[in-house]
C-alpha cells in the first residue's frame, strides 16, 4: 500500500504531524507529561522543556522531508490527492501513537500518556486505540480502496494543468498547515517569561548586567562566558535587549523562535 512515492511521503507527513499534535496537546496544552518526564536525573523543568523543544524540532525536520517528497511527486506525474493522500496521511499519524506507546511508554519507560493517573497502562491503552489504531485502519482501508497505484486516477486530455493546479494548491495547503502546527509547538508554555539571549562576541558580565537592569531582568543560567544567558524578561521589554549588545532574542520577533525551548 504505500509502495508509490506520494503514499510513503504522505505517511512520513502524517507521522510527524501526529508527533506536533502529541507535543502540542500532551506536553503543553494539557501538560500530562514532557518528552522525559519518567528519566531519572531529569528533574529540572527546564530541561524537560528543552528536550521537548528538540522532540519539536526533529518533527520540522520529518514534515519538512514529507513536502519535499510530495512536491518532487507531483511534480513527476499525478498524484493521488484526497481520499488516498488523507488515508496516508491517517497511516502516519496513527503510526506515529504505535510507535510511541510501544517504544516511549512500555520499552524505554521515559513517560506515560498521564503520569500522575494510578493506572497509567489504561490511559496509555485508550490513546494507543483512539489516537494510533483507528487511524492507522481508517487509512489503510482508504489506501487499500486506491489499490497502491503509482499515481492518481485517470484524467481526460486536457485535465493535466487542472490537475497540476489542484496538485499545487493542495500542497500549498499542506504546508501551511503544518507551518502552523510546528510554529504552535515552538511557543513557550503559557505564563512563562524566560528567554534566551545570545550576546555578540567579546561581551563580558559588565555589559550582561547592564541589560539586565535596563530591561528589568532577571538572571536564571549563563554558560561560563556568559555569551548566552537564560533571563526571566517580560515579554514587552525583549526587543530592547537588542540595543544592549544581544544578537539574538527568543520571542523577540526575530529568527529565534526555536531557542524559546532553550530553558537550560
Amino acid at each position: 500500500m504505500l509502495r508509490s512515492p506520494w503514499a510513503r511521503w504522505g505517511a512520513a507527513l502524517g507521522f510527524a504531524l501526529g508527533g506536533f499534535f502529541d507535543g502540542i496537546l500532551l506536553h503543553q496544552i494539557l501538560q500530562w507529561h514532557h518528552l522525559l518526564s519518567l528519566v531519572p536525573g531529569i528533574d529540572d523543568l527546564r530541561l524537560q522543556v528543552l528536550w521537548d523543544g528538540y522532540f519539536h524540532l526533529l518533527m520540522y525536520v520529518v514534515a519538512l522531508a514529507g513536502l519535499f517528497g510530495l512536491w518532487r511527486a507531483q511534480r513527476r506525474g499525478p498524484v493521488a490527492w484526497g481520499r488516498p493522500l488523507a488515508g496516508a496521511l491517517l497511516v502516519g499519524f496513527g503510526a506515529w501513537h504505535a510507535v510511541d506507546a510501544l517504544l516511549s511508554h512500555w520499552l524505554l519507560g521515559i513517560h506515560r500518556i498521564r503520569i500522575d493517573s494510578p493506572n497509567p497502562l489504561s490511559w496509555d491503552l485508550l490513546w494507543l486505540v483512539a489516537f494510533g489504531i483507528a487511524p492507522l485502519a481508517l487509512g489503510w482501508r482508504w489506501l487499500r480502496r486506491q489499490g497502491g497505484n503509482d499515481g492518481g486516477e485517470g484524467e481526460g486530455e486536457g485535465g493535466g494543468g487542472s490537475h497540476r493546479a489542484t496538485s499545487a494548491a493542495v500542497l500549498a495547503l499542506l504546508a501551511a498547515g503544518t507551518a502552523a502546527a510546528g510554529a504552535w509547538a515552538l511557543m513557550p508554555p503559557p505564563g512563562q517569561d524566560l528567554t534566551t539571549v545570545v550576546f555578540h562576541p567579546g561581551a563580558g558580565p559588565r555589559e550582561v548586567f547592564a541589560a539586565l537592569d535596563a530591561v528589568d531582568g532577571r538572571l536564571v543560567w549563563s554558560d561560563r562566558a556568559m555569551g548566552v544567558v537564560v533571563m526571566a524578561v517580560p515579554q514587552s521589554r525583549r526587543l530592547d535587549l537588542y540595543r544592549h549588545g544581544a544578537l539574538l532574542v527568543s520571542g523577540g520577533g526575530a529568527a529565534a523562535g526555536c531557542f524559546s525551548w532553550s530553558r537550560i
